[in-house]
């Protein structure tokens, strides 16, 4: 399948604010760039200052009482797992530690809008089918999770730290941490993307620098190879293109070694943003997965669109975005019958169907939306949907973001880039 050329103008009806909290994410990791650098600066002007001074002396513990309430001790404990890192967070256990772990992953939007300078800012990459995980080695073992937390796999692996071997280098202290997908055909990690290297947090650097680092470091320690007894699944890169024409069109006709699950947009200057982010997106149709329409239990499309979203306290129901979208809210009566008899709770997550009266939409925010009640999710699950998954599946079955509109804004970004300037030279 050639590169045609599309000159047709594109236009989509808004129904997302998507492109503006692109441009928010990216203009707060500018701040937090500036802070931390701010930060530094004060430290270590203020431990220079200190080396002068002669140190008052200071009792070992400082204890000042304070009362606290349920809800703080509850926020603290939290913010404590949160802080973290995943040599501690190894040594959590059960629905703690699952906890924990899914909360790791940076979670790709759906792609419900095209972004600006797609051609200029964005990699592209054929996204594999499996599971979605992450993998941590270290102190001679190698641990897989699933999105929801619970274990994949451990075994032992030639990424450092990863396996007890005589001829084992490194820090004892050290460790690695991968974002993969598990493709069960060939029983390949197909890594895309790298979050820490060696004990080096990639948690900061762009998109552009950590595939870059990921493509070299991969390689070099035989992570690549075959399985053998010290390493017993093979990890493999996935190629990634700029996102004009011609890699744009590589990433959704090549042939690859694994079944492709539509496409993977990065934005080349994001950060590696743990949970929902607008800076990295998913996209399929039918060339490119084999499942573009969310399927039931049984793997049968149902008749009607089905939605997960999470109880709040006020019977709201939301997404799972920060902040969160609110798509209705239960009434006083179902909420006394239903919730009662069926256990529900604030942080509940709830199946609904979307009725005949689909979802309306107002200067691109969502205005109402009819749903049915379903029942209660699995238990294993652990997120309610993104607001961009219920509305992708929505464009889906009614106005689908096609490839050709991808191409198109393409095509109209270069003309842009083409088209003489009318400013008049003066000699």
């Amino acid at each position: 399948m050639a590169p045609h050329d599309v000159r047709r103008p594109f236009k989509r009806p808004a129904i997302s604010d998507q492109q503006r909290r692109r441009d928010l994410s990216l203009l707060r990791q500018s701040q937090n760039r500036r802070d931390a650098q701010h930060q530094a600066r004060c430290l270590a002007s203020s431990v220079l200052s200190l080396q002068s001074q002669t140190p008052e002396p200071v009792p070992e513990f400082e204890i000042e009482l304070v009362e606290e309430t349920e809800s703080q001790s509850e926020e603290e404990s939290g913010t404590l797992t949160k802080d973290l890192d995943v040599r501690q967070a190894s040594k959590l256990k059960g629905a703690e530690a699952r906890k924990w772990f899914a909360a790791q992953l940076m979670l790709p939007e759906w792609m419900i809008d095209i972004p600006d300078r797609l051609n200029h800012d964005w990699y592209v990459l054929a996204r594999p089918a499996g599971k979605r995980c992450i993998v941590v080695s270290s102190n001679g073992t190698t641990v897989s999770r699933l999105r929801n937390g619970s274990v994949l796999h451990h075994f032992p692996s030639a990424l450092p730290c990863g396996a007890r071997t005589r001829d084992q280098s490194g820090s004892s202290q050290s460790y690695c941490i991968l974002d993969c997908i598990f493709h069960e055909s060939d029983q390949t990690y197909y890594v895309i993307d790298m979050v820490c290297w060696r004990g080096y947090s990639l948690y900061d650097c762009t998109a552009e620098f950590r595939f870059f680092w990921l493509n070299s470091k991969l390689a070099e320690t035989g992570a690549c190879d075959s399985p053998s007894r010290y390493h017993k699944f093979r990890f493999s890169s996935v190629p990634v293109f700029n996102c004009d024409q011609s890699g744009l069109y590589a990433a959704y006709t090549g042939v690859v070694s694994y079944v492709k699950d539509g496409l993977l947009f990065y934005n080349k200057h994001a950060h590696y943003q743990t949970g929902n982010t607008p800076l990295a997106l998913v996209w399929k149709d039918e060339h490119c997965s084999q499942y573009v329409i969310d399927t039931d239990s049984k793997g049968d499309i149902p008749s009607q669109q089905q939605v997960v979203l999470e109880l709040q306290d006020d019977g709201k129901l939301s997404t799972s975005d920060d902040p969160a979208v609110n798509f209705g809210c239960l009434d006083r009566e179902f909420i006394q019958k239903v919730c009662f008899i069926s256990e529900l709770h604030s942080g509940s997550l709830l199946k609904f169907a979307i009725g005949d009266g689909g979802l309306s939409f107002v200067d691109g925010k969502l205005e109402k939306a009819d749903l049915h009640y379903l029942g209660k999710t699995n238990r294993a699950r652990m997120f309610a949907d993104s607001y961009s998954k219920v509305i992708f599946q929505y464009m889906v079955r009614h106005a689908p973001l096609k490839f050709d509109d991808l191409l198109a804004s393409i095509s109209s970004s270069n003309d842009q880039e083409n088209k003489p300037s009318d400013v008049e030279m003066v000699s």
